[in-house]
């Protein structure tokens, strides 16, 4: 069972599980999840385990650990993780095609989460927080950044390459294609190199 949480937990990413969903996809009752929950806290300190579970908000979420930040921070800025992944290069794609564009839509294109694309995306100043939609609980709405068309050769997005009729069908496929097919480069390992010949900062 504890398996199974760790399990559900790591797939559930930064949105957590509270109580009653984590006992309904298991089918269990709240209070043996939360004595799961419990021991399995207890478990991963006293074995010196890399990760933690913690509670935010009534839900629960599998994080690392403060003390190692220092070292998340040189990986963040290490050269050898210049590279983007097929994951954000699509996320990317779909934000200049269909910005301003919140995580909800960007995910019901894809059809998985996106909030590590995302978040490595704008840890490389490649998309911004362009404003808030009018919808419950007022997302954030994405788009692409200055930094964006340098690193492309873009004067502004309306010379990004054709695309189909954006109320149509998204292709997600090609739109990815067309728009790092331009580059050169391969379109599952784009780095900065491939744009400019500088690697990313």
């Amino acid at each position: 069972m504890k398996s199974i949480i760790e399990g559900l937990l790591f797939a559930s990413g930064d949105e957590g599980l509270d109580l009653k969903q984590l006992a309904e996809v298991m089918e269990l009752d709240t209070y043996i999840v939360k004595d799961l929950l419990k021991d399995m806290r207890t478990d991963f300190k006293r074995k010196g385990r890399g990760i933690q579970i913690v509670e935010v908000a009534g839900s629960y979420q599998l994080t690392t650990l403060a003390e190692h930040a220092p070292y998340f921070e040189r990986l963040a800025y290490s050269p050898s993780r210049s590279s983007l992944s097929q994951a954000a290069l699509e996320t990317l794609s779909i934000v200049a095609y269909k910005q301003p564009i919140t995580r909800v839509e960007i995910e019901e294109i894809r059809g998985v989460k996106c909030d590590r694309a995302l978040a490595t995306l704008t840890s490389k100043d490649l998309i911004v927080e362009v404003g808030r939609a009018d919808a419950v609980g007022r997302p954030i709405l994405y788009g692409t950044s200055k930094q964006f068309l340098e690193y492309f050769g873009l004067s502004s997005i309306q010379e990004l390459p054709d695309s189909a009729d954006f109320q149509g069908n998204f292709d997600l496929e090609e739109e990815t294609r067309m728009l790092f097919d331009r580059l050169g480069g391969d379109s599952k390992q784009l780095t900065l190199e491939d744009v400019n010949d500088e690697p990313f900062e």
